[in-house]
Parts: structure tokens; C-alpha cells; sequence
């Protein structure tokens, strides 16, 4: 076991480590602190940089404070509880900043300041959580597949708590529990990635759905429905149990009306939803007279879509470059919320021939974002600002909205 070193810590990195320099060679250290002063264990080296692991904080900054979580440190869920909620939001806005530089190469990006919470807690509508051998859930440790046994996660919303125990309440063995609420209408859905080919009888009724998927893919449902619903701006959506939906609820309807703003849509323009999912971003943008098109490839989320749309607009089920070359609609405007991986160059040109004269680019991971957008200006898209709204406190997760233009006339 090596020895400890002193560090003095600069900055934050992109996946929440603190970042100093030892022997002229970058360090990560997670769980600390830039501006702080450090004792740590190197852990690993590579050619470019070097990991560490926080063996004490000799000189502490006035940002650090006492992570309520009794897991924190140890869980991998969060990795940021030990620092102020403002410090956390300065931390991401200054990544967001920099990214869109560095990948981006924006000489002088508008960045908004980041969209913080009144209350950074119990958020999470939906968690995904490990089980041990021996069934107890929880979450992968940090930087680790170790599973960290978890009876209460404070970033989870509390509709979820009373069905932490599904795996007790049904009697079954599982490799992944995922729990699901609609944190507006109060339904809750929990599915269960079973051990067993059959699945398991409950010796109570369940006050919640709850769905078994068996090894061979079977799917059986144990109470309720395979979906629940929640209501986004007053608008009632249907999601499906394996579906995308945004984690925190209260501020995807702040990001709405950031999209409102900057696409400023009106009757008689024609919106594309690209990675629509249920459909929520698109209907609750598309006011009256606007003629909506979704293009979604997990079936399921699209059958959402259609469902929620009840008429409104038309729904693709397909890869969007795919659907694009085939469907070559002409838009005014595009609003698309991609994976994290952001969009293959064939997508982007896609997109671009569309004839969009607006264009909001909804990510969570600035790097790809960055990257996103130094392609479209290839296909004459200037970005004009983006907003940062934080989805996911206390984590180094970053949402951001970014708005381009079209130049080339």
C-alpha cells in the first residue's frame, strides 16, 4: 500500500472528481473539494493523469458540509452531498461553461445561471436499484459494482419508500428493482427483473402495480397495470414501465417553460419532437395550431405517445435519421432530447434538412452536447445561449437546454 500525498485542489471535473496536481501529473479525487488541501492515496496511474482516494481534508473550504446520508461516501448514488447546494450549482454551470469551449469551440458561450431546486431532496420519481445475494436492494458503491445495501435514499421521493420492500411483498428473487411514482397523481409501479422463469404469488394484494419480467424476457404482471400515469403542467401522460420520463418532475416543468421561451411557436408552424419518448416535451410545446410530429424508436413509449396525444400530431416509430430520410418533413422547429450519447453525424444532417429555423437541444452530458453543437454550426446552426436546469441534485449530473439558430438563410 502506498503512501499518503498532499494535494491542493483546483477545480471539478466533468464526473464530480476534485482535480490537483502531484508531480506535475492531474489527480481526480473523489469526495473532495476545490480550494481544499488534501491527503490522499494514489489508487491508480495512467500516462495523462492519476487517481486518488481522500484520506483526510487538512485545510477544508467554507463550501464543505456534513452529508446527511448515512451512506454517503460509500453508496455511489450521489457525489456531491458534502458540498452547499450553491456550490454544487457554481460547479455545474462552470463545466457546462467550459465544455461548450473546450468541445464545443464557442469563443464566448451564453450560459444562463443553473435552474436550482427550493428543496434538493426527494426528487427522484424513479430509482434503479441492485440486489445483493442474499435480496437485500441498494446501489452500485462508487466506482464499484460492490452492491451498498440501502434501506432510504434522501434524493428518492418519499411515494417510493413504502414500496422500497416489493421484493418482500412479493416473495421474489431479483437482479434489478425499479421503482416508479407519479409524483402528482400519487401512482406508483415497481418491476422486478426476476431470477425465476415463473413468477412469484404474492400472499397479499399489492396497493401498488407491480410487474415481473422473467429471465427469458416473459412479462407478468402481479397487480395494477405496466404503466402509471403523472400529470406535467396540469397534462395527464401515460408512461409505460420501461419508458423514459425525466427522474425529477418538479423541474422538468421548469424546463418546459424554458423550451416555451426560446421556440416561441405559434399557430400554423410545424414542431418535430425527435426521441419524443411518451410525448411529453412536444405536447406540452405544441399549442393550438401547431402541427406536432414525433419520431421515438421504443415502440412502447410510442404507443404512450399516440395514447397521450389523444389525435394531436403524427408519431414515427423509428431510428430519427431513418425516419427523416424516409418522411422528409419540413419543420419550423425542433425540439430533441437525445440519450446521453447525443446524435450520430447522419442524425444531425438529418435534422438540419429538415429546413428548422429553430432548433432546442435538451442533453444530460455537456461534453456531447458540446460536440452536438459544434456540428450543427457545420450545417448552419449558431447557438444562441444555453440554460442549465438542475434535474439532479446533489449528483454531478448536468441537464441543459440549448437553443440554436439557423444562419445560412
Amino acid at each position: 500500500m502506498s503512501s499518503t500525498v498532499q494535494v491542493t485542489l483546483e477545480d471539478m471535473a466533468t464526473g464530480g472528481d476534485a482535480v490537483g496536481r502531484h508531480e506535475g501529473q492531474v489527480v481526480f479525487v473523489p469526495l473532495a473539494l476545490p480550494g481544499e488541501t488534501v491527503q490522499i492515496q494514489i489508487t491508480e496511474r495512467r500516462k495523462s493523469y492519476a487517481r486518488g482516494t481522500l484520506v483526510t481534508v487538512e485545510e477544508p473550504v467554507s463550501e464543505r458540509v456534513a452529508p446527511p446520508c448515512p451512506y454517503f461516501g460509500r453508496c455511489g448514488g450521489c457525489q456531491w452531498q458534502h458540498a452547499t447546494y450553491a456550490a454544487q450549482l457554481a460547479f455545474k454551470e462552470r463545466i457546462v461553461h467550459g465544455q461548450l469551449i473546450r468541445i464545443g469551440k464557442q469563443e464566448d458561450p451564453v450560459v444562463r445561471p443553473m435552474l436550482g431546486m427550493s428543496d434538493p431532496w426527494r426528487y427522484r420519481n424513479h430509482v434503479q436499484l441492485r440486489v445483493t445475494p442474499g435480496g437485500r436492494v441498494g446501489y452500485y458503491a462508487l466506482r464499484s459494482h460492490t452492491i451498498v445495501p440501502v434501506a432510504d435514499c434522501p434524493i428518492a421521493h418519499e411515494q417510493l419508500q413504502p414500496i422500497w420492500s416489493a421484493l418482500d411483498d412479493c416473495g421474489a428473487g431479483a437482479d434489478l428493482l425499479s421503482l416508479r411514482t407519479g409524483v402528482h397523481t400519487g401512482e406508483r409501479l415497481a418491476i422486478i427483473w426476476g431470477r425465476e422463469p415463473g413468477p412469484p404469488t404474492p400472499e397479499e394484494a399489492l396497493p401498488y402495480s407491480c410487474l415481473y419480467i422473467a429471465p427469458n424476457g416473459g412479462r407478468h404482471l402481479l397487480s395494477g397495470r405496466d404503466h402509471y400515469h403523472e400529470r406535467l403542467l396540469g397534462r395527464r401522460l401515460r408512461v409505460s414501465a420501461e419508458a423514459f420520463f425525466q427522474v425529477n418532475t418538479l423541474q422538468a416543468e421548469r424546463m418546459v417553460g424554458v423550451l416555451r421561451e426560446y421556440l416561441q411557436l405559434e399557430a400554423g408552424e410545424a414542431l418535430l419532437d425527435a426521441y419524443c419518448g411518451v410525448g411529453a416535451l412536444g405536447l406540452l410545446l405544441a399549442v393550438e395550431g401547431v402541427h406536432l410530429l414525433g419520431i421515438e424508436s421504443w415502440k412502447p413509449s410510442v404507443r404512450d405517445a399516440v395514447h397521450n396525444a389523444q389525435g394531436q400530431g403524427t408519431f414515427w416509430s423509428g431510428d430519427v435519421a431513418e425516419v427523416l430520410a424516409a418522411e422528409q418533413p419540413e419543420v419550423d422547429a425542433i425540439v430533441l432530447d437525445p440519450p446521453r450519447a447525443g446524435c450520430t453525424p447522419e442524425t444531425l444532417a438529418a435534422l438540419a434538412a429538415t429546413g428548422a429555423r429553430r432548433m432546442a437541444y435538451v442533453s444530460c452530458d455537456p461534453a456531447t452536447l458540446a460536440r452536438d453543437i459544434a456540428r450543427l454550426g457545420e450545417h448552419g446552426y449558431a447557438l444562441v445561449e444555453v440554460q442549465p436546469v438542475d434535474l439532479f441534485p446533489q449528483t454531478f449530473h448536468i441537464e441543459c437546454v440549448a437553443v440554436l439558430h439557423r444562419v445560412d438563410g
